[in-house]
C-alpha cells in the first residue's frame, strides 16, 4: 500500500509562506528594544516593552481567531493580515513616538497572530492525517530557519544600513508571504452544526480548547526556558569572554533541528510519542546544564546543538499531538489555545528571568531553566504520555 502524498504544490508554498512570515516576527524582535533606545531614548522598560506589544497583539488575535477562522475563511484571513503586515512594515517609518511605535507594533502583533493562527491551522488540512507528525515537522523547519537567519539579520541590517532599511526589509518579507497567500490553495472548511449554533457564544469553551491549552502550557514551561536562551545569551557570553559563541549557538541551534526534523516526525508517527518526545526533553535539559556549567565557546556550541534537538524538535511534536488530539472541527481553537501560551510563555519568560538575573547570575538563570525544562516533561507525563504517549492507533480519542 502506498504512503499518502505529503510533498504538494500547497505543502512547498505553505513552508515557504511560514518562512517569510516568521523571518518578519524574528527579524523585529530582536532589534525593536535597540531601535526604541537609539530612536526614542526609551528606557529599558520602555524599550522591553516595544519589542513584547508585538506579542500582546498576537496573542490578543489568536483568542478571537481560532473561533471566527473557518466562518472568514482561511486563505482570505492570510491574505488580509499578510496585507496589514506590508502596511504596518511601512508605518514604522512614519512612527514619530514612543506611543505610535507602540500602537503600530501591537497592530502589527494582531496581524502576525492571526496569520500564524491560518496557516497553522490550514497546513493540517494539506498533511495526510497518517503523516500528521512528519508533515508538521517539516512544515517547522521554516520556523527554525527563520530563528538563525532573523536575529541574525535584525543585528546586521541596522549596524550596516540603519534601521529603515530593517523595516523596509519587514515590507518585502510581507509582500512575498502576501503574494504566497494568494498563490496557495487550501480545501474549504464546512461549518460543524456546532460552530453555526455557537457563532456568537463568546464563552471559555468556543474560544479556547481544553487540549491545545493542555497541551500548550507544556510549550509554555518550556518556551520561558528557550526565552533565556534568546533574550540573555548574548550579554552571557560576553560576560564570560566568548562575545561571538552567542551567534554560533544559534547557528548549532538551527543546524541541529533541521536535522532532527527529518526524522523525528517520522518517529512519532510510527511508534509514537513518548518514543521521541522524552529523549527530546532530556537534550534540552542537557542543553541548559552545558550554558550553565560550561560558558566557553566549545560548551556554547555543542549547548545549542542539544536545545536544537530539543527545543527545536519540541514545538512540531506538541503541536502535531494537539491536532491528532480533537476532531477537525476544533483544530482551529486547539491550535490557536496552543499557540496562546506558546506565545504567553516567550512573552512572560524575558521578564520573569530577567527580573531573576540580578539574584541567580547567567549561570544560575541557566540552571533555573533546566528545571524548568525537567517540569515541563513531569507536565507532559501527567497530562498525556502516562495515559495518551503510546504507540500510534491507541491513544487518541478525539
Amino acid at each position: 500500500m502506498s504512503r499518502a502524498q505529503l510533498w504538494t504544490k500547497d505543502f512547498i508554498v505553505g513552508i515557504c509562506l511560514n518562512l517569510a512570515m516568521s523571518m518578519v516576527f524574528y527579524l523585529l524582535m530582536t532589534s525593536m528594544a535597540g531601535y526604541a533606545v537609539a530612536r526614542f531614548s526609551a528606557g529599558e522598560a520602555a524599550g522591553g516593552f516595544a519589542s513584547s506589544a508585538f506579542v500582546v497583539g498576537a496573542v490578543a488575535a489568536r483568542v478571537l481567531t481560532g473561533k471566527y477562522l473557518d466562518f472568514i475563511g482561511r486563505r482570505k484571513l492570510l491574505v488580509i493580515t499578510m496585507a496589514v503586515s506590508i502596511l504596518a512594515s511601512l508605518a514604522y517609518l512614519a512612527a514619530d513616538s514612543l506611543v505610535l511605535l507602540l500602537v503600530v507594533r501591537i497592530v502589527h502583533g494582531i496581524a502576525f497572530g492571526a496569520g500564524n493562527t491560518a496557516i497553522m491551522t490550514a497546513i493540517q488540512s494539506v498533511i495526510p492525517a497518517s503523516r500528521r507528525g512528519e508533515g508538521t515537522g517539516y512544515f517547522g523547519t521554516a520556523t527554525t530557519l527563520s530563528t538563525a537567519l532573523g536575529p541574525y539579520l535584525g543585528v546586521v541590517i541596522p549596524r550596516h544600513y540603519d534601521y529603515p532599511m530593517l523595516f523596509v526589509a519587514s515590507a518585502i518579507m510581507s509582500l512575498i508571504a502576501f503574494v504566497l497567500c494568494i498563490i496557495i490553495s487550501l480545501p474549504k472548511q464546512e461549518l460543524s452544526d456546532y460552530q453555526r449554533r455557537t457563532k456568537w457564544h463568546l464563552k471559555p469553551s468556543t474560544l479556547v480548547d481544553r487540549d491545545g491549552l493542555r497541551i500548550g502550557f507544556i510549550m509554555l514551561i518550556a518556551g520561558i526556558a528557550y526565552a533565556a536562551a534568546l533574550v540573555f545569551l548574548a550579554s552571557y557570553a560576553a560576560d564570560n569572554g566568548v562575545a561571538a559563541a552567542a551567534s554560533l549557538f544559534f547557528v548549532a541551534f538551527a543546524v541541529a533541528s533541521l536535522f532532527a526534523r527529518l526524522f523525528v516526525g517520522r518517529l512519532q508517527d510510527t511508534l509514537g510519542d513518548n518514543f521521541v518526545v522524552y529523549p527530546v526533553f532530556v537534550f534540552n535539559v542537557i542543553g541548559n546544564l552545558l550554558l550553565a556549567l560550561w560558558p566557553t565557546t566549545p560548551g556554547i556550541v555543542l549547548a545549542g546543538v542539544f536545545v536544537g534537538l530539543g527545543f527545536g524538535s519540541l514545538m512540531p511534536c506538541m503541536q502535531a499531538i494537539t491536532v491528532k488530539s480533537v476532531t477537525m472541527a476544533r483544530v482551529p481553537v486547539a491550535t490557536s489555545s496552543f499557540f496562546l501560551l506558546l506565545d504567553a510563555g516567550s512573552g512572560v519568560g524575558p521578564i520573569v528571568l530577567g527580573a531573576l538575573m540580578p539574584l541567580t547570575g547567567g549561570s544560575g538563570m541557566f540552571l533555573l531553566c533546566a528545571g524548568l525544562v525537567v517540569l515541563a516533561m513531569v507536565v507532559y507525563f501527567i497530562t498525556h504520555g502516562r495515559r495518551r504517549g503510546g504507540r500510534p492507533g491507541t491513544e487518541y480519542l478525539g
